[in-house]
């Protein structure tokens, strides 16, 4: 299938590993032309070895000074954008609401939220100016679901549904598609840390407190990065031209963050 993708210039921030290097991997199988930023330089420079057409540049979202200048790049060497990945983010903290401290709120929401609102509103600009682009912003299921000993994240990724919904509307009549993705378990290196974190907050193995987190899935089962990736490629392509502020969760029907039951 032609996903029409070809040429498209792509943006990916924390694209240099985990579902961010799958998706770049992903678009550039496409034909797309694409520019990451992370900020894990040796991760930068494994993925650049691997395609030396991509541009990347080490930038932290959470800093507007640093995706300034990440974007002023963008423009001189791409000319322009019409697909953002909103990808960066972080775990957050691991615990009950009255431990986590104002430094641990602050980096969750810095990242999460105002990364994703810094990249977002510069990427409009751009895409304004041709009337068209693509934004996907990477939220999760617990973006729907209230996750407990997760407040910081959880809170960040229903924010980042919000964000999602109001810039489609802003943007629509630009010919501005956006969108947001909601994984579920991923079987990765993020998804297993995060998991491990819950485990041993609870007193449990990682194997013990694995399937009983599948039980709330309705497949009872895993979603692997790739399907993250097969979604983005899907919903930024020319195959999707009138799916815009929805929330699509790959994720297994993920029923609830209801407490686990006993291993």
């Amino acid at each position: 299938m032609d996903l029409g993708l070809s040429g498209k210039r792509v943006v990916i921030s924390a694209g240099a590993a985990g579902i961010g290097r799958v998706i770049a991997d992903r678009f550039l199988s496409e034909g797309a032309r694409v520019f990451v930023c992370d900020v894990d330089r040796a991760a930068l420079n494994a993925l650049q070895g691997c395609h030396p057409m991509l541009t990347a540049m080490e930038a932290d979202v959470a800093d507007p000074a640093q995706v300034a200048a990440f974007y002023d790049r963008v423009e001189a060497e791409l000319g322009g954008l019409d697909i953002l990945v909103n990808n960066a983010g972080v775990s957050g903290p691991t615990k009950m609401v009255d431990e986590v401290t104002d430094a641990e709120w602050a980096q969750t929401i810095g990242v999460n939220i105002n990364g994703l609102f810094y990249m977002a509103r510069r990427a409009a600009a751009l895409m304004k100016r041709q009337r068209s682009g693509v934004i996907l912003n990477m939220s999760s299921t617990a973006g729907r679901l209230g996750m407990p000993l997760r407040s910081p994240y959880s809170t960040s990724k229903y924010a980042a549904r919000g964000l999602t919904d109001s810039l489609a509307v802003e943007l629509g009549e630009y010919n501005i598609r956006v969108n947001a993705i909601l994984p579920g378990l991923v079987n990765g290196p993020r998804g297993r840390r995060v998991m491990e974190e819950q485990a041993r907050a609870r007193g449990l193995s990682y194997e013990d407190y694995i399937p009983t987190v599948l039980h709330n899935v309705s497949m009872h089962s895993m979603v692997e990065m790739e399907e993250i990736a097969d979604m983005a490629v899907f919903l930024a392509s020319s195959r999707a031209p009138h799916v815009s502020g929805q929330s699509v969760g790959v994720c297994g029907n993920f029923e609830s963050y209801r407490a686990p039951r006993s291993p």
